[in-house]
């Protein structure tokens, strides 16, 4: 009798024990829905500065959710160039069920992704939901089309060597407006400041170790010569760095094969270095820092670095002469 009760009791909490694991292992089970389906107001989305302000279209979507034992989920929208297969995309947590990005965001977003200005192109979006890594859904692709515009800003640079007249300074300029400025300016040695606009209603000059504020007195050009400015109104920093110049020489030009005539850097983020002169009908070439190490000519129709021949002006006359060195993109235009 005392062995039956001992294997009743040991039965009994066997049991208890079983019961006990399969009720605390229900305890983690969750349940994460799919992403659902994702919805967009057009798929053909229409970018202008002047609408800048202005919703750009709506996606709308569910929210991820999760039944048993609730873990915390979040749904992101995913967004990149198509054919990236979203390697490398822009998240954007989203807390309610729709998202409207304004005009000016939407194409700072996907010149961000690498799209190109006044080039169309397609831009997929999904939605992913879930809670871990291996824990995720994802919604239907919606592919977009848009054309991004050069939503470009400017700060001015007036300075000793231009006379101190911010409406003449030269400027530095933000392709996506971001607040970060870059350009290439000609300085003397000798100081200059930073102006929202091209007056003296605000300024900022040197407030030491790199970094710029409105009470801070005159930045240093250091030496003479081309410097490559960029200015971060986000961190109020300043960076200088030198710069070789680019020009024409060869026996259309006023200087000949001996002397080049030297380009001034357009500051509008296309890249351009840019010179209006008198080119009589004969030969041409572009070089750097006055030098042949880096030089550019023609090749089958085509700008080229190595191996060229030189350029060709069929009659004399004023020129308007336009060169991108990194894109070997060039325009001769008569006057």
């Amino acid at each position: 009798m005392k062995s039956i009760l001992l294997k009743s009791i040991a039965l009994g909490l066997i049991s208890l024990s079983l019961w006990s694991c399969k009720k605390e292992g229900t305890l983690v089970v969750s349940d994460v829905m799919p992403a659902g389906t994702l919805t967009a107001s057009t798929t053909n989305v229409t970018l202008t500065q002047v609408g800048g302000a202005n919703a750009a279209l709506t996606l709308t979507y569910p929210l991820a959710t999760s039944s048993g034992y609730v873990v915390p989920v979040a749904s992101t929208l995913q967004f990149a160039l198509k054919g990236k297969n979203f390697a490398s995309p822009r998240e954007i947590v989203v807390t309610t069920k729709s998202y409207a990005p304004t005009v000016s965001d939407f194409n700072n977003m996907i010149l961000a992704l690498g799209a190109k200005i006044g080039v169309p192109a397609q831009i997929e979006v999904r939605l992913k939901s879930g809670a871990a890594a291996n824990d995720l859904t994802y919604s239907n692709v919606v592919t977009l089309n848009a054309t991004a515009y050069l939503a470009s800003a400017w700060i001015y640079v007036p300075g000793n060597y231009q006379g101190w007249v911010p409406s003449t300074a030269d400027s530095l300029v933000s392709p996506t407006s971001n607040k970060i400025y870059t350009g290439i300016i000609k300085f003397d040695g000798s100081g200059f400041k930073i102006t929202p606009a091209k007056t003296w209603d605000l300024a900022y000059g040197n407030a030491g170790n790199g970094t710029i504020s409105t009470t801070g007195g005159d930045i240093s050009s250091g030496t003479a010569g081309l410097k490559e400015v960029t200015v971060d109104l986000n961190t109020l920093t300043i960076k200088l760095s030198d710069v070789k110049v680019w020009g024409i020489i060869g026996a259309a030009t006023p200087g000949g094969w001996d002397n080049d005539t030297d380009m001034k850097y357009v500051n509008d983020g296309k890249g351009f270095w840019r010179v209006t002169l008198n080119l009589t009908a004969s030969e041409y070439k572009f070089r750097e820092d006055h030098k042949w190490d880096n030089n550019i000519g023609i090749k089958d129709g085509k700008l080229a670095t190595s191996n060229s021949d030189n350029l060709k002006i069929a009659a004399a006359g004023n020129y308007t002469i336009s060169l991108n060195p990194k894109t070997l993109e060039y325009t001769v235009v008569k006057n």
